[in-house]
């Protein structure tokens, strides 16, 4: 059929039934990176706000890969960062509180379950103020483009963003599988 296999779904039900639901307590980086994260959230509100009103009536919504504006529309289409930004960070927030629910490359054991929960808690935390960054970065490419002073002007973000999110996850999964 077209639907996931009744019986994968069986059995990934079960792997996570048998995962230890552990209460971890972020490590002192951790907190850091969640401060870090909130602050970087509150500063493209701010951002946002305090620019909205200086904003011409049209703004670039969208850049190809070389980083050139190819599609245009309304100044409040600038929320759509602050907003997108606050969804993604509030939800990885609240799954955070649940590793024994995500995917891992491992096998999760009583054994390994601290240790694999805090590694992926611990990428969770690096990826959403990496993506906070990347909504940033978009919105001064953004404004720089509507406002004909770019510091991004001709570079493309695409590969900022996956190294900032890719190098999280590469040293995720290395310290993932060493940690088996």
């Amino acid at each position: 059929g077209n639907g996931p296999c009744p019986e994968c779904s069986t059995h990934k039900k079960t792997a996570m039934a048998g995962r230890p639901k552990i209460n971890l307590q972020p490590s002192r980086t951790g907190k850091v990176l969640d401060i870090l994260g909130w602050l970087a959230l509150f500063m493209l509100w701010e951002l946002t706000v305090s620019h909205y009103g200086r904003l011409p009536d049209i703004i670039p919504t969208h850049f190809n890969l070389a980083g050139h504006a190819d599609r245009s529309g309304g100044k409040a289409t600038i929320l759509v960062l602050p907003v997108l930004a606050t969804v993604l960070f509030v939800t990885m927030t609240v799954l955070n509180r649940f590793p024994w629910i995500f995917n891992y490359p491992v096998k999760i054991t009583p054994e390994n379950a601290r240790v694999q929960y805090a590694n992926a808690t611990r990428m969770v935390r690096w990826l959403k103020l990496d993506i906070v960054i990347v909504f940033g970065l978009i919105f001064f490419k953004t404004i720089g483009t509507a406002t004909d002073h770019s510091p991004f002007t001709g570079i493309s973000l695409s590969a900022i963003a996956l190294c900032l999110i890719g190098i999280p996850l590469g040293y995720y999964f290395v310290r993932s599988i060493r940690n088996r």
